[in-house]
Order: structure tokens, then C-alpha cells, then sequence
């Protein structure tokens, strides 16, 4: 029997429903990502501007006024790094990947040395999918002797959508040493175990990640999906479950249940894992 849609599924179940990615060249397509219809509502590495930003809206509505204000503030100064950042954020936030770009690229080149700038650069450059650039752009963001953990998290990321995956891993590794358990990067290391098939792994580090205080729903979720992965469907559904009103609870169990046939589909075809794809944060 096919499984249906939700009229309203909740946020919680569109956070899900973003995993369902066509595999490895739909996770690394720029259309495709964690930003859902209703904004990038996951805050799930801190704000990269300066330490005067706002903390991330929680709503579409936000979202747009976050756009209004940070809009109306960067065209009176497109110097304005503060207002360059946080206006981009918004615009990827509402899907306007290619002009947080364009933002990001003019103020860049009135501050090509700001840090946070550069960190914010790079981020945009991996959601218009320009990986390489990104990756220019995510070096000039922190130093050697100086890491940033969200800055190799984001890296990370990137290398995992360009498909080298142990070097993304070694980033990951390094921004844990820097930040012990941080739930975002520990939910990045499985997502890339899981795109090389180590499922077991993944399962770890999504369990280590979902018993810290800090952790999204997007990191449960991805463990209920890890755990369908390897055919325990009953436990991957308690997970999917676990902590939500019964209505939310539902809408979730009926993605996790179409995401896991999609998968089913893909390895007929001798696809890779259908996974979401590792998140470079806002």
C-alpha cells in the first residue's frame, strides 16, 4: 500500500522529509539541501558573524523580517560586514542562494581579510553548489594555529559533498578535539559514514550526538533513518517518535517510512545511500 503525504506535516517532519535525497548527485545538486519551503530553521553551528548578531529566527515569518531589516541596513552600506553576513544568512534561509552570494562577493572585496566574513563566503558558495570556491573561501576563514570547529565542520561538509569523504572526515575529526560531542559535527562524521556505506559507525556517533544537550532534531532523525538503514524498522520508528506530540510523531513515522523505500529503490539500482546532505550551518 503507498504511503502518503500528510496535508500540514509539521516542522519536525520537514526537517525529516530533507533527508530524502536522491543520492550522491542529488546531495551534492544546489537545489537540493537542508533548507526546507519554510526556512533553515537549524541554527546547528552558531552564528559566523560578528558577536553582536542576533540569535537565528525560529520561523518563516522571522526569516523574512530578518530579510527586511539586514536588507534594508546592507543596501544603506555595502561595507557593512555585519549587515552583509546577516543579510545573507536570511537569503539563504528563503532559498535566495545565488544573491547571498552576490552580498557576500561585493563585501568581500571591500574586507578580503575579515574572518567571519570569509567564513560566511564560503557557506553560501557550498549552497549555490560552487564546492571548490567554497572550499578557497572556508580557508581564509580561520588559521592553523588558530582552528575554528566550525569552520572544519563546515569544511568538512564540503568535502563530503565533493565525495572525498576521508579527508572530510579528518576535519571532523580535528573540530572534535577543539569541541568534544558537538552534536552538528558528530551528525556530519555519520552522514559521511554513511555515504561510504559504514552504517555501524554512523550508528555510534548519531547515538553519542543524540545524548547531548545540544542536539537538533534533525540529529534523531538522523539516527532513526541510520537505524532503518540496517532493517530494524520498529526501533528506527520509536526513534522517529520519541519526544513529540502524537500528531508530529506521525507525520514523522510516515517519512521515515517513505525515505526507507526510496532506499529500498536505490539499492535495486546499486545506488549509494540516500542520505541528507552534511550541513556547512547558516
Amino acid at each position: 500500500m503507498p504511503l502518503c503525504r500528510p496535508p500540514r506535516p509539521s516542522r519536525s517532519a520537514r526537517l525529516l522529509a530533507t533527508a530524502a535525497l536522491a543520492g550522491v548527485l542529488a546531495l551534492t545538486a544546489a537545489g537540493c539541501g537542508m533548507t526546507s519551503s519554510k526556512g533553515r530553521n537549524d541554527d546547528v553551528t552558531g552564528s559566523i558573524g560578528s558577536s553582536s548578531a542576533p540569535p537565528a529566527p525560529r520561523s518563516e515569518a522571522e526569516w523574512r523580517r530578518s530579510l527586511d531589516i539586514w536588507g534594508e541596513r546592507y543596501k544603506r552600506n555595502p561595507g557593512d560586514v555585519d549587515a552583509a553576513i546577516n543579510y545573507a544568512r536570511a537569503l539563504r534561509a528563503t532559498e535566495q542562494r545565488a544573491q547571498a552570494v552576490a552580498v557576500l562577493e561585493q563585501t568581500s572585496m571591500r574586507s578580503p581579510n575579515n574572518m567571519a566574513l570569509s567564513g560566511a563566503y564560503g557557506r553560501a558558495l557550498a549552497d549555490a553548489g560552487q564546492y571548490a570556491q567554497a572550499l578557497e573561501a572556508l580557508g581564509k576563514a580561520h588559521t592553523p594555529d588558530n582552528p575554528d570547529w566550525r569552520i572544519l565542520n563546515a569544511q568538512g561538509a564540503v568535502l563530503d559533498q565533493m565525495g572525498r569523504h576521508a579527508e572530510a572526515q579528518k576535519h571532523y575529526t580535528s573540530a572534535l578535539k577543539i569541541m568534544p560531542d558537538e552534536p552538528s559535527v558528530l551528525s556530519n562524521l555519520a552522514m559521511s559514514y554513511v555515504l561510504m556505506k559504514d552504517l555501524k559507525r554512523a550508528e555510534e556517533a548519531l547515538r553519542q550526538a543524540v545524548s547531548q544537550p545540544g542536539a537538533s532534531p534533525k540529529v534523531r532523525q538522523n539516527l532513526a533513518l541510520v537505524v532503518g538503514l540496517q532493517g530494524r524498522f520498529d526501533e528506527a520508528e520509536k526513534i522517529a517518535a520519541a519526544e513529540l506530540p502524537p500528531s508530529e510523531a506521525e507525520a514523522n513515522v510516515t517519512y521515515l517510512r517513505q525515505m526507507l523505500a526510496q532506499q529500498g529503490d536505490w539499492k535495486k539500482k546499486g545506488g549509494k545511500p540516500v542520505v541528507q546532505r552534511p550541513d556547512t550551518g547558516t
